[in-house]
């Protein structure tokens, strides 16, 4: 499922009118650079949850009530919701989805959208922040305008060994922002990169992206803030795993090529 989905006919008549109009109003404490934003999630009442209607995994659409904060919505898949997979460990895909954010956060990239790990109507799981979003835009319809963007979506999948990176997952929102969505497939220590977005293999990975990518490693490498915040999320291996594999696009410093197995997901979109 993508978070551009159109939810007005599952979510009541309070949500109706908003998401009918091209500009749904988010209330600030809401907003994703709301220092606020992450205790909301965490702990904003559940009203009522929703299955969304696409999806491989069980995912629901959350009303969530923070009381003088005003209401907004999240994306809520719990670990019970996960269909089991031959190649990743049981249980744990929500556990990537947080892992992605914090490492988004901790690069200072900030595309994935606030998450927490929180319980739910179906137990434990990830509640992260709804983004509203052009529902016509995705990967294919910007890839020539949102470089910059683009650039780091790529970079953070190598770095994050997405298995899963399709052009229904690169949203662009009413705010103007590029946002990546849908990272349970993500920091297994096989090789597993499978994305759209092969726009940049091969050519020199921006200076700026670089250092970003030099600091995490020395937070990896130092039981940093990030690597204490995943250090319940991943096995050790996939912890070492991903350190190798900053070390290498350090080293490189180049946008990796395609392996020789099946390099984009399916389907694409």
């Amino acid at each position: 499922m993508t978070a551009a989905a159109d939810y007005s006919d599952v979510l009541g008549p309070d949500y109706q009118e908003a998401y009918r109009t091209p500009d749904p109003e988010c209330p600030p404490a809401w907003l994703p650079d709301s220092p606020l934003v992450l205790g909301l999630l965490a702990n904003a009442e559940i009203t009522a949850i929703e299955l969304a209607p696409e999806g491989s995994n069980y995912t629901f659409v959350a009303q969530l009530d923070g009381g003088t904060a005003g209401q907004w919505l999240g994306i809520y898949k719990p670990r019970r919701g996960e269909i089991p997979l031959r190649d990743f460990p049981d249980g744990t895909l929500y556990k990537r989805e947080y892992a992605a954010y914090v490492v988004s956060a901790a690069l200072g990239w900030n595309f994935v959208p606030p998450t927490v790990i929180r319980e739910g109507q179906h137990g434990v799981g990830t509640m992260q922040l709804f983004v509203a979003s052009v529902r016509t835009e995705n990967y294919f319809s910007f890839r020539k305008t949102r470089v910059d963007d683009l650039q780091r979506m790529a970079l953070f999948d190598a770095l994050a060994n997405n298995a899963d990176r399709k052009g229904s997952h690169c949203l662009l929102g009413l705010d103007d922002r590029m946002w990546g969505i849908d990272h349970g497939l993500t920091f297994h220590h096989v090789p597993k990169l499978r994305t759209v977005i092969w726009d940049y293999q091969g050519t020199p990975i921006p200076p700026p992206l670089l250092a970003d990518l030099d600091a995490l490693l020395i937070d990896l490498t130092r039981n940093g803030d990030a690597a204490q915040a995943l250090a319940p999320l991943l096995h050790p291996v996939e912890l070492e795993a991903l350190a190798q594999r900053c070390r290498a696009l350090l080293t490189e410093r180049t946008y990796p090529l395609p392996g020789p197995y099946r390099s984009v997901p399916w389907p694409p979109l």
